[in-house]
């Protein structure tokens, strides 16, 4: 039986939902959880290989690699916020939600966006000191640093996603209880109220602003730094390998804001777009990113990569050293742990 409740204003308002995933696509849904299952595997298995290689690998507790992990961590958190529902309601044909329920997955996909986005923030910026400030960098980027920084992350995720969510729980959802998505995003559900909803657009709005503008002028400023030194370097291939060291996390950067950027335009198309269309978009920067992020990391990272290796026993494997992304410097100038982080080659 659905739930209904009486709002403020006298209307009927649901407090309980169905998820129709893909609405054109309903006769297809057992075929879909095929695909959208092995994703789920993949990214679980993929962010689990790079967390317990960096756990069990003490060479790779620089903040670099820790940074890492936290960002496959993040990227677990997120997919297991949508997927498990998601299949289940493809395999069974459940897609029964509370309002309860819904608000509380909205909450955590949108603390895990902004939490994403936040990592990749800090990682530049460790680069940033790293290569720009190598002498300074120990006394800099330490664990209590990292600590701070994460907690102001977490809370500045938080302070933004929780007004939202206050927001769109206070809405009476009368026009119907059917969302047309997988998950509860925030479009998705404040769709169904029968009042006004500008509040809710405005401050969906400024949460994407946050998201794109400040972290993406952070990153590029720290990158821009970076690539300052790099062209200084006289020999190229120590260049080449000061522009490799950045351009992995850059790749992870694009792909995630360039598919959060395509769905929030394409949502705006309205009618011209189907909402299997739609639907598609939000599988990609809600799905995809947290996926192919620990590959890349895998794969362009030749320490995590030797290890990942190592410890599927596929074959031996030595003790990595960091490339020397830059001119070597003076011992007696620089730590050996100092010079150690500001030549880790993060896609090598």
């Amino acid at each position: 039986m659905t739930g209904e409740t009486r709002s403020p204003e006298g209307n009927l308002s649901y407090t309980d939902f169905i998820l129709l995933g893909f609405p054109g696509l309903q006769e297809f849904h057992p075929l879909l959880f095929i695909p959208f299952f092995c994703l789920y595997l993949v990214n679980v298995v993929a962010n689990c290989t790079i967390i317990y290689t960096i756990r069990v690998e003490e060479s790779l507790h620089s903040p670099m690699y820790l940074l890492i992990s936290l960002l496959s961590a993040v990227g677990l958190c997120s997919t297991n916020s949508i997927m498990p529902q998601m299949l289940l309601g493809f395999l069974f044909h459940s897609g029964h939600v509370s309002l309860s329920g819904c608000l509380a997955q909205m909450f955590f996909i949108y603390l895990m966006i902004i939490m994403d986005s936040s990592v990749l923030l800090m990682m530049a910026l460790d680069r940033y000191v790293a290569i720009c400030k190598p002498l300074r960098y120990i006394d800099i980027v330490s664990k209590h640093l990292l600590a701070t920084l994460i907690l102001a992350a977490l809370i500045r995720g938080i302070s933004v996603v929780c007004p939202m969510v206050v927001l769109a729980s206070r809405l009476p959802f009368c026009r119907s209880n059917v969302i047309q998505h997988f998950a509860c995003e925030h479009i998705a559900l404040v769709s169904l109220a029968c009042s006004s909803t500008s509040r809710n657009s405005i401050l969906g709005m400024a949460v994407g602003g946050i998201i794109i503008i400040f972290d993406t002028i952070c990153i590029l400023a720290s990158y821009t730094a970076i690539v300052h030194v790099a062209l200084q370097i006289a020999s190229g291939s120590l260049r080449r390998k000061a522009f490799h060291t950045c351009s992995t996390q850059l790749l992870v950067m694009f792909f995630m804001y360039a598919s959060f950027l395509s769905s929030s335009i394409v949502y705006r198309a309205g009618q011209a777009v189907s909402q299997d269309v739609h639907n598609l978009l939000s599988a990609i920067y809600l799905l995809l990113p947290s996926t192919i992020n620990p590959i890349i990391y895998g794969v362009r990272t030749k320490e995590i990569k030797q290890r990942v290796l190592r410890s599927f026993g596929r074959r031996q494997v030595t003790r990595a050293e960091p490339h020397e992304a830059f001119p070597a410097w003076d011992d007696t100038a620089l730590p050996s742990a100092a010079k150690k982080a500001a030549t880790e080659d993060i896609g090598g």
